[in-house]
This record gives C-alpha cells, structure tokens and sequence, in this order.
C-alpha cells in the first residue's frame, strides 16, 4: 500500500501523491480503480460516446493539474469526480435539450400504449415513466441535477459529492432533502424511488 506523510498525516491509496516525477503508476491505478465508475456514471448523464471523451479529458486535465491535487481536502475519487462534473458542465445545454425532448415526446403522446403484446406495453410504460422523469430532471437547476446525480447514479455520497461540488455536506444533504420532495410532487411515484436510488 502507497502511504505518503504529510505533517502529521498519513495519507492511503486512496489519497494518493500526485505531486512525483513520474505521475505513470499513480494514474494507472486511479484509472483502473475509477474509470469503470465514472464512465458509467457519465453515460447515464450523456451516453455512453461521449461518456468516453469525457473519461479521457477527466483523466488527461487530471494529469496536467496534478500539482493542484490535495489529498487533505479529499480523496482522488472525489478529485476526480469534480473534474468530470466541470466537464460535464459544457454538456449540460446538449443534456437539457435531450431531456425536454424526451419529455415533450411523453406530453405530445408520441409513445404509443396501444399495443397488443404484454412486452411491448411494458417497453412503453418504461418509456413513458422514463420521458415523465427527464421532464422532471430538465426542470431542476443545474447545480440540483449533478448533486441528485452524482449520489443516484454515480454512487457517491454527501461528504463525496460536497468534495465534488466544493460546498459543506450539510449544503448537500439539505438540497437532496429538497430535491426529492420537490420530485415526489412533479414525477411519478415509480421513477422518484428510480432517482433517489443510490
């Protein structure tokens, strides 16, 4: 295990120094280790084509920053997470419009539920329950939308997602707290367990 000393702190794996002359080892292991989670985490925010362009930049502006990187004010998880989530903030417009789409496509009763097969009926409900739901997430503020998402589908948790979004846990705790009563109130009752889902 990589241990380094800082002050009087001893800091794991899990905050690795970034800070060496040969940055090689450390990243292949924060890409082996985070890669797999944050690509799928930015694939359900954007697909899964732009999910890899966005690993690829999170990990190459995470190598060129390497000398901002704290370990005493989060882990590398966390470090990373914020990288992608800036990143991601170039895409929110392209992911807005997507879910208004979706949404629109829902209210305009494009999906059809007349059908006579059991499978297909059920592919529809979950298409329409799906639409509802990006109509609820394309209502929300940017700054809801990646602290719901960040704890439902990239799995990470307040203290994680505070790290991430550089504001207090309680900050993030009080904003899901009120997300998911708003979203109890404008989305249906099946797709707001699917959002608060970690």
């Amino acid at each position: 295990m990589q241990v380094i000393q800082e002050g009087a702190e001893v800091w794991g794996q899990d905050r690795p120094d970034l800070g060496g002359a040969d940055p090689g080892p450390a990243f292949a292991r924060l890409f082996d280790v985070h890669a797999p989670q944050l690509r799928r985490y930015l694939a359900r925010r954007v697909g899964t084509e732009t999910a890899d362009d966005l690993v690829a930049e999170t990990f190459l502006v995470a190598l060129r920053r390497r000398e901002s990187y704290r370990p005493e004010l989060g882990t590398a998880r966390s470090w990373l997470y914020g990288i992608a989530t800036n990143l991601l903030r170039h895409q929110v417009r392209s992911e807005l419009r997507g879910l208004q789409a979706t949404a629109r496509l829902a209210h305009a009763g494009e999906l059809s539920h007349a059908a006579h097969d059991g499978r297909v009926a059920e592919q529809v409900d979950a298409q329409t329950r799906a639409a509802q739901l990006a109509g609820a997430l394309a209502q929300l503020s940017p700054a809801d939308r990646d602290t719901l998402l960040l704890v439902s589908w990239a799995g990470l948790d307040p203290a994680e997602v505070a790290e991430v979004l550089g504001i207090p846990p309680g900050t993030v705790r009080s904003r899901l707290h009120r997300i998911r009563r708003w979203l109890r109130t404008n989305a249906p009752a099946q797709n707001t367990k699917e959002a608060q889902t970690p």
